[in-house]
């Protein structure tokens, strides 16, 4: 839905509810750890909402949450039935906004600044160890002028440790970051 006003306002907003189910998911053979059979089913079901678009001429947001319940619904392993999935919260947020001066000496000169939320996730279904919830903020920098532009984006703006998991190993994500570039439109 984009909802145009006089003062040249664009918000776009979208809503999905979604029921997945996923079938022939490899599971173990009870009797033998080393052997898989395509026996197992996963379901994830939720909601999510999603809204963008400029707000005033250069002021740009980005905003999204979601609900999501993924889970075991088939597996040899019956206690395995009903777990979460790995690496798969429950609930999620982002909020990203920019602004760019559209006219005067500072025209293309911006900032932006957002935040990241991910709820709590198991790293493995066998025995599930919860990887905490966590808040990322990153913030931006940026000068956009003809065809050139320069940024310098700061991720992990408060240094908080954060992991991401595949399932049998947990990483560290990266702390406080700069990172600088230069780029060229043609």
């Amino acid at each position: 839905m984009k909802r145009p006003s006089d003062s040249g306002t664009q918000i776009s907003l979208t809503l999905a509810a979604y029921d997945i189910t996923k079938t022939n998911i490899p599971t173990v053979d009870p009797d033998n750890p080393d052997v898989f059979f395509a026996v197992g089913e996963v379901k994830s079901r939720g909601i999510e909402l999603d809204v963008a678009g400029e707000i005033t001429p250069g002021w740009k947001i980005v905003a999204s949450g979601f609900l999501n319940d993924a889970y075991v619904s088939e597996d040899n392993d019956p206690s395995l039935k009903g777990s979460r999935l790995v690496n798969a919260p429950y609930h999620g947020a982002s909020l990203w906004t920019t602004y760019e001066i559209q006219s005067g000496d500072l025209q293309g000169f911006g900032f932006g600044a957002g935040l990241f939320f991910i709820g709590d996730r198991i790293t493995n279904q066998s025995d599930p160890f919860t990887l905490p919830s966590y808040v990322r903020t990153d913030a931006t920098i940026f000068y956009k002028r003809n065809d050139w532009g320069a940024a310098l984006n700061f991720k992990n703006l408060f240094d908080v440790k954060y992991y991401e998991t595949n399932g049998f190993y947990v990483f560290p994500q990266a702390p406080f970051t700069v990172q600088g570039t230069i780029s060229f439109s043609f």
